[in-house]
């Protein structure tokens, strides 16, 4: 509505109009308004009226006395008035003109001069009408009138014409409700109807006004009463309705809720709710016979493609299956016209469609046989394949009409007669090729050829819904030269050359032309284009656009391109490490040449995934041979065939067209419609895999009762017993439901489950014994429904068998059926969603979340179906149920449309009892997915009959707001009989509205009925309604009767022989109305269980996947461990090592608590055991087992690039070696070792022993290694000064002066007392520290966690030694359940921990604690710095540049390890790590999955972390002063040295890795690793640059 439409309830204070500039003044503001300067006009921009057609817009007509009022006031009352404006200028209460009046404040009371626009005439005015409009239809609102009424004339019974003064009392309340303080600060109606907020004031009238008030509101407005019966034709009453609802809630509450204009507008039309919806996008269809015939044909061409293609015949069902063109023609006339619903098709019109059926929908005529639910696959294929030709057809008639606009403008801004006649040439062209295109893929090459033709954007283009980007390509720059005359010399155009590819019509043979190309071009030399060259590279180049943009071109490229075309896959160097046998790329890791039309499944997603993650490159490439034929077709039907020079010369300016078309252009875009073809495929695929996992588990029956049990209704669901375990808090909990799934008892039972000794523990456990068994004896379940969550449910269900046999052998007499009572695992996965939805919280409002858990648990065993569609509702909570392991492919909205159409006909097989869900409205969930209804027909129809309790004929729905059409779709599928409250009602229900018979069928099977009655009874009966009832009667109690029907005899006799399928249905129907065809309950297998209770999956764990067991117990020559799943390890002395049998006991090779990286030898699933191998040979050995069968027939792996990579590492070795130098130094700590013969030489030596050797950086430099512990070692260099060059025996020596980072020291015992002494005396102290923890990180965090169960109050802590960064340590700790990691430097002076340095470790452990929850973005290192730090043992490598770096290496790299990575992990790749192996402090999650070759020599991958040590330090192994800590911020280091590492590029060394790959700070060198190849800036470094090195 715009701003002057005309508004019910108008604000008092005035408005601006649409371009913010003043309408009307204040008559009360404004007195002054000759001398007012410009600011107090913008601030009066509040007091404005509203230029609607009714108020006077004539500043002279303000009146005068109210002028000369305003004069009066005072300056400073002025500026008080304009102060208040700027505060909204919100109206006063009249208390507060009371305490202005006390406190003798001067004040103007603002005077309405504006009446409210309404709809209701005065009475015993011109037009009275009453003030009733609203309150005779039962509306709680009073009409616009009554508005008017109140607030100008407030008592209008009392004094209708005249008008009291402008004195202001309260307000009279409003029907709807009274007004409060704060009424209109929440919200306010403007004329829209939308909420507003602002300066809205609280209006409040006097009970009286006087005659010139009312002369006044005449004078401005006109006769009054004429104005309200002109406003009274122009609204109507729901409107205004509608507008105060949108007022009170949000658009989105109002949007769940079903509840806007739109949503109301869906329920009232009889029309199928979820045809109305997709009406909305694709348009209304097209009803006539023509239309349906075309588009009959167009699916009926899409259905014959997919029967070809091999990953479509999994919806047809494989081989064999035919569609028939006429009966999708029926179809369409169905949906289309007569709006039926494919459940109502697939259900009572059989005979009209029986080849889009399952064959078994058509030949399984056998009564006595039950029926299967069947879930239609082909016409939903077929209703989609409707809606994208109703896109198709909507776009294409949207384009002819932009088309053709565009064309005329286009026409009517040329003037050259040649391009106007190209122009229209290629008009007609476009209309042509857009009439014919069939698939959407046509349509966009037809309109990239208008665009390139015609752009928009250029001249009077319309704003509108095509407009599109200014831009200026390259081809319309030529185009504009006039170089298109120069494209046209070339010969054949690109639509001939395409009619001439795709044999449509033989062209004539090309002249041949009498001038070279570069005498033609130099007519068209320009400032543009300077010479014949220029000229002729642009025309080239709009001749090879147009070919590509030429539909019949890319139409012909498309056939060859998509059936010919292969994909390869190659690792890249990270996906290399990354992806293993067990990795989810492993499959597509090498794939060779693989045909597009060979890709089944969800495979190309992966690729596409693996691609994304830089793991693998994806190449396309159309074969050889059919490129060469491309090229050759296309020259046979461009060039020239003439031999002169002229045609030669000619032909070779049309090869450059083609390759430049071909190779530039079309190849390319080719290669993006197949990308997009294969995802499009892979998705289909996927999701239909994702339907048919959820039509598994809702087609799935509910529990099944006993056969022996006696219950009054065979039908009744079964009374459910649920449990839940409960970890304590909350505890074990069990919830007794009835059969209509209500709750009927809850009970909780902590300690049941506990295996203490303890007397009072054993107490505890028996009283709750005591308490389940009482509840079992007081409910007597049919089933106890047990959650499975994790393997303590396995020692539940123990427990609860324990109380059955203890109540069989205490009270034999009072068990009954319960001795044979069992308990079901139930996958919890749907029950914690229902949990923590909304709508448990509208159905279960004052029940715990482990109680609304248990309920659905045992309603999911009652009706898994109606469970399911709970989760249906507007929070779609159904979408996280997790039903495919590649189900995040898909869209939210792909996945729910699919999720919908699954519903949609698995509820319709089965039914709603209408009466029974009265009474329980949980069972109304399905009720959307009735054919005909959705949710908000439904939510209407629900209302309705909850009001009237029950019903009891189907043609009443009629009467509860379905249309005829909705009523026509749904009715054979709402059941109704005598359940609910029904049950005890003694009216009348006809036996045929409990079958699926459809009510337009009664007729057929009342005849059939009495037929059979009237043949057993030997005799004829009456017509009348009660015989027809004991006919059906009759028929329903003896089956038997139907069965010597012959059908096909039958039908012969009543001339019905088209009606098979829907007597069949009828007669099985009166046989057993409403049998439930859904596949009978099952009770879960051993598998199942066993993936149920240990959160594995047959992925997470398989024979031969890498895991992680933590030793529990030693018994004699077998360990007994726990994985982390909490599955049972077995380990044998024989299978630990190569030398087991030489083993007499494991417990001296083992200690419990000790983790191990074994390998699954085997599965145990009945006994949730894994055996396990952790024999080095083993583990060594990398073979596939299993995945190897499954191996894509395309999958070579290929070798050669693991052989070079290896022949590298070796060469690496030896160029070490060739390029080491010794020195002439004399001390018992030197040697003249390499870094490799450093370490081996200390592996047997204590921590903190050291040794200086030469440098691989030169003969400046030597290098101090470090044994830090274990396989740890760290390298820091030390810069020699002071030299003389004389010779190379002088360099020889060592330097007068050693500095490391900031210190300078005279020799070499200097160095080691000043320096590496107090270094290793800290380290001695961490090692020995209470806290501190052996093993890697993983380890240490399991420990810490067996440490945090026992103590969960605590927060545990630990400190371990960083395998990956020597030089630091990890602090560990846990907080509630996952380990965080910080580092800790190692420097002379101490311990460097969030850029503090600490002198004792008790100290930082203090601070720590202090500290815990300070924020650790600035203060902890950064994610990019420490596993920069991941040591470089390449000898080889030169050319880092910062001086003093540090390096470290640890043995940990070189073997597999627990916790370096996925491929040690339990569930590989998804371990707490990063791809190099590197730790992620504070708990993160890599993303990748480590992995290393066992014969490569160095990790591969980048790391991630860094210590974040830049402050200047003196001396200290930081990466200021020396030091073990890291730079992370890629800041330069402030001298040289440090074992840091420069990790965002640029500065101070560091043995980290320059992985920003920029240029080092011209300081010397460092042990980086600059892994971007850029050129580091001095000379020598132990950095992986590619220069010599260590």
């Amino acid at each position: 509505m715009s701003r002057n439409a005309l508004s019910d309830e108008e604000d008092d204070h005035e408005l601006e109009d649409e371009d913010g500039e003043p309408v009307h003044g204040d008559p009360v503001d404004n007195a002054d308004n000759d001398d007012d300067d410009d600011d107090e006009d913008e601030e009066e921009g509040d007091d404005e009226f509203e230029n609607d057609g009714f108020i006077v817009d004539d500043e002279e007509e303000e009146e005068d006395d109210e002028e000369e009022e305003e004069k009066k006031n005072s300056d400073e009352e002025k500026q008080k008035k304009k102060k208040k404006r700027r505060k909204m200028d919100e109206d006063l209460d009249e208390d507060d003109y009371l305490l202005l009046q006390d406190n003798d404040v001067k004040f103007q009371k603002r005077k309405f001069k504006r009446l409210k626009k309404a709809q209701r005439e005065r009475e015993g005015g011109q037009g009275g009408s009453s003030d009733d409009d609203f309150d005779r239809s039962g509306g709680a609102r009073r009409s616009a009138e009554d508005k008017i009424k109140d607030n100008l004339f407030d008592d209008v019974d009392d004094l209708p014409d005249d008008v009291g003064d402008e004195e202001e009392l309260p307000v009279e309340e409003d029907v709807v409700g009274s007004e409060d303080e704060m009424a209109d600060f929440i919200v306010d109606e403007d004329g829209n109807g939308q909420p507003r907020r602002g300066n809205n004031k609280k209006r409040k009238y006097g009970q009286g006004s006087d005659m010139s008030a009312i002369h006044d509101a005449n004078e401005i407005f006109g006769d009054v009463g004429e104005l309200l019966s002109l406003r009274k034709k122009g609204l109507a009453s729901s409107e205004r309705m509608e507008r105060r609802l949108e007022d009170e809630f949000e658009p989105t509450i109002l949007s769940e809720k079903y509840m806007t204009g739109k949503d109301d507008e869906i329920r009232q039309v009889d029309i199928p709710e979820r045809m109305q919806i997709s009406e909305n996008s694709t348009g209304s269809p097209p009803v006539d016979e023509l239309s349906i015939e075309e588009e009959s044909n167009w699916i009926y061409a899409q259905l014959t493609s997919l029967l070809k293609d091999p990953d479509g015949l999994h919806i047809f069902g494989g081989q064999g299956f035919s569609v028939n063109k006429d009966d999708i023609a029926r179809f369409l006339e169905l949906h289309h016209v007569q709006k039926l619903e494919i459940p109502f098709i697939a259900m009572y019109r059989k005979e009209q469609c029986r080849s889009l059926l399952d064959s078994s929908d058509i030949s399984d005529l056998d009564t006595e046989k039950k029926a299967e639910t069947k879930w239609h696959k082909v016409l939903w294929m077929i209703q989609d394949l409707d809606k994208k030709w109703l896109l198709l057809r909507k776009r294409k008639t949207a384009l002819h009409g932009y088309y053709t606009k565009r064309f005329e403008e286009e026409s009517r801004r040329v003037y050259d007669e040649n391009r106007l006649n190209l122009n229209q040439y290629l008009f007609e062209s476009v209309m042509k090729s857009l009439k014919v295109a069939e698939t959407e893929r046509e349509v966009d090459d037809v309109d990239s050829k208008f665009n390139l033709h015609f752009p928009a954007g250029e001249v009077g283009v319309d704003e509108g819904q095509y407009k599109r980007p200014k831009r200026k390509s390259q081809y319309s720059i030529c185009s504009k030269a006039g170089l298109w005359e120069v494209a046209n010399k070339f010969g054949y155009s690109a639509e001939q050359l395409g009619l001439a590819l795709s044999l449509e019509k033989l062209v004539d043979e090309l002249e041949d032309a009498k001038e070279t190309p570069e005498e033609m071009a130099m007519n068209f030399v320009c400032a543009m284009f300077e010479n014949s060259q220029a000229v002729l590279k642009g025309a080239r180049h709009m001749a090879a656009v147009e070919i590509s943009c030429e539909p019949s071109v890319k139409k012909y490229v498309r056939g060859i391109y998509m059936e010919n075309a292969v994909v390869s896959t190659s690792p890249t160097a990270e996906g290399n490490g990354i992806i293993d046998s067990f990795h989810q790329f492993a499959g597509v890791k090498w794939l060779r040449e693989k045909p597009l039309s060979k890709f089944e499944g969800a495979q190309w997603l992966l690729i596409q995934k693996a691609e994304e993650e830089k793991l693998l490159q994806v190449t396309f490439k159309l074969p050889e041979n059919y490129m060469n034929k491309l090229v050759s077709d296309c020259y046979e039907h461009y060039l020239s065939v003439g031999v002169s020079k002229y045609a030669q010369l000619w032909n070779e300016q049309r090869k450059l067209i083609l390759e430049d078309a071909l190779h530039a252009f079309i190849l390319p875009s080719m290669e993006k419609e197949a990308r997009y073809l294969l995802t499009s495929r892979a998705k289909s695929r996927l999701l239909s895999e994702y339907g048919q996992a959820l039509w598994d588990k809702v087609s799935a029956g509910p529990y099944q009762k006993k056969e022996m049990d006696i219950s009054s209704d065979e039908e009744a669901a079964p009374r459910v017993m649920a449990c839940c375990w409960g970890p304590g808090k909350p505890p074990n909990t069990f919830v007794m439901l009835d059969s209509s799934g209500e709750v009927l008892d809850v009970l909780y039972a902590g300690s049941l489950t506990l295996r203490s000794q303890n007397v009072n523990d054993q107490q505890r456990k028996k009283n709750d014994q005591d308490r389940v068994l009482k509840f079992m004896m007081d409910h007597q379940p049919h089933v106890v429904a047990l959650g499975a969550v994790n393997l303590a449910c396995t020692r539940l269900k123990d427990d609860i068998y324990e109380v059955i046999f203890q109540m069989v052998e205490e009270k034999p007499r009072d068990v009954g059926q319960m001795g044979e009572l069992t308990i079901v695992y139930v996958d919890e996965s749907l029950p914690r969603l229902y949990e923590n939805s909304r709508i448990s919280g509208e159905q279960l409002p004052q029940q715990s979340g482990i109680v609304k858990r248990a309920v659905a648990l045992g309603r999911y065993l009652q009706n898994p179906l109606v469970m399911a569609a709970t989760l249906c509702g507007p929070g779609r909570e159904i979408l996280s149920w997790k039903l495919h392991p590649l189900e995040g492919f898909l869209q939210v909205d792909e996945k729910y449309g699919m999720v919908e159409q699954v519903m949609v006909d698995i509820t319709n097989q089965v039914g709603i009892d209408v009466n029974m869900a009265a009474s329980h409205e949980w069972l109304f969930s399905p009720l959307q997915f009735i054919s005909g209804l959705g949710p908000r027909k439904a939510a209407s129809l629900q209302r309705s009959l909850v009001r009237a309790g029950s019903i009891f004929v189907r043609k009443d729905l009629i009467m509860h707001g379905l249309g005829k059409k909705v009523f026509v779709n749904a009715a054979g599928f709402l059941r109704i009989r005598r359940s609910g409250l029904a049950a005890s009602s003694s009216q009348f229900i006809d036996l045929l509205d409990d079958t699926r018979i459809h009510p337009e069928s009664y007729g057929l099977a009342q005849e059939l009925a009495k037929d059979i009655y009237d043949q057993d009874v030997r005799g004829d009966s009456n017509d009348d309604e009660d015989a027809i009832e004991m006919a059906i009667e009759h028929v329903r109690d003896r089956p038997g009767s139907l069965r010597k029907v012959v059908l096909e005899e039958y039908l012969a006799s009543k001339n019905r022989e088209n009606k098979k399928e829907t007597y069949s249905n009828i007669m099985r129907e009166l046989s057993c109305g409403f049998q439930d065809w859904r596949i009978p309950f099952k009770d879960p297998t051993a598998d199942e269980e066993f993936y149920m209770n240990s959160g594995e999956t047959e992925d997470t764990i398989a024979e031969g996947r890498i895991v992680q067991a933590t030793v529990r117990r030693l018994q004699g020559g077998r360990a007994i461990c726990v994985l982390d799943s909490g599955l049972t390890g077995m380990l044998s002395k024989e299978d630990f090592a190569d030398d087991g049998r030489d083993i007499v006991e494991l417990s001296d090779r083992l200690k419990e608590g000790e983790i191990l990286t074994c390998k699954i030898k085997s599965i145990h699933k009945e006994r949730y055991q894994v055996f396990l191998i952790c024999k080095e040979s083993e583990m060594r050995n990398n073979r596939h087992h299993q995945r190897n069968q499954n191996l894509d027939p395309y999958y070579h792996e290929d070798r050669n690039s693991l052989l070079i990579e290896k022949e590298k590492a070796r060469k690496e070795k030896e160029l070490v070696k060739k390029h080491f130098k010794s020195r002439m130094i004399v001390h018992p700590r030197f040697q003249n070792i390499t870094a490799d013969q450093a370490t081996e030489y200390l592996s047997d030596k204590e921590f903190g022993e050291s040794i200086v050797r030469p440098s691989s950086r030169g003969l400046n430099y030597l290098t101090l290694t470090l044994k830090i512990y274990d396989g740890v070692y760290a390298h820091k260099e030390i810069v020699e000064g002071g030299k003389e060059s004389k010779d190379i025996t002088s360099l020889q020596r060592i330097g007068k002066t050693l500095t490391i980072g900031e210190d300078t020291f005279e020799d070499l015992d200097e160095v080691m007392d000043r320096y590496v002494d107090p270094l290793v005396s800290h380290l001695k102290t961490m090692l020995n520290y209470r806290k501190f923890r052996k093993g890697t990180k993983s380890e240490v965090d399991e420990l810490l966690r067996v440490e945090k169960s026992e103590n969960p109050a605590r927060i545990v802590y630990c400190f371990g030694i960083s395998h990956e960064h020597p030089g630091t340590f990890i602090l560990s700790y846990i907080r509630s359940t996952n380990p965080h990691h910080e580092y800790v430097g190692l420097y002379p002076k101490g311990f460097k921990f969030r850029k503090r340095m600490f002198e004792s470790i008790d100290k930082l452990v203090a601070y720590f604690q202090r500290h815990i929850d300070d924020p650790l973005q600035e203060t902890a290192p950064s994610i990019r710095s420490v596993a920069a730090m991941v040591p470089m043992r390449s000898p080889a490598d030169r050319g880092s540049q910062s001086e003093g770096g540090w390096k470290g290496n640890s043995d940990r790299s070189y073997a597999p390890r627990p916790g370096r990575g996925g491929e040690y992990r339990n569930g590989g790749g998804r371990g707490d790590g990063h791809p190099s192996g590197a730790p992620r402090p504070y708990g993160g999650r890599g993303r990748g999955r480590g992995r290393r070759d066992n014969n490569s020599e160095r990790e591969d991958g980048n790391g991630d972390w860094g210590n974040n040590s830049t402050g200047a330090g003196d001396g200290g192994w930081g990466s200021s002063g020396g030091g073990w800590g890291s730079e992370s911020g890629g800041k330069k280091s402030d001298s040289a040295g440090g074992w840091g590492s420069e990790s965002g590029g640029g500065g101070g060394g560091g043995w980290g890795n320059e992985s920003g790959g920029k240029k080092s700070s011209d300081e010397d060198g460092g042990w980086g690793k600059e892994s971007s190849g850029k050129k580091s800036g001095e000379d020598g470094g132990w950095g992986n640059s590619g220069g010599g090195g260590w």
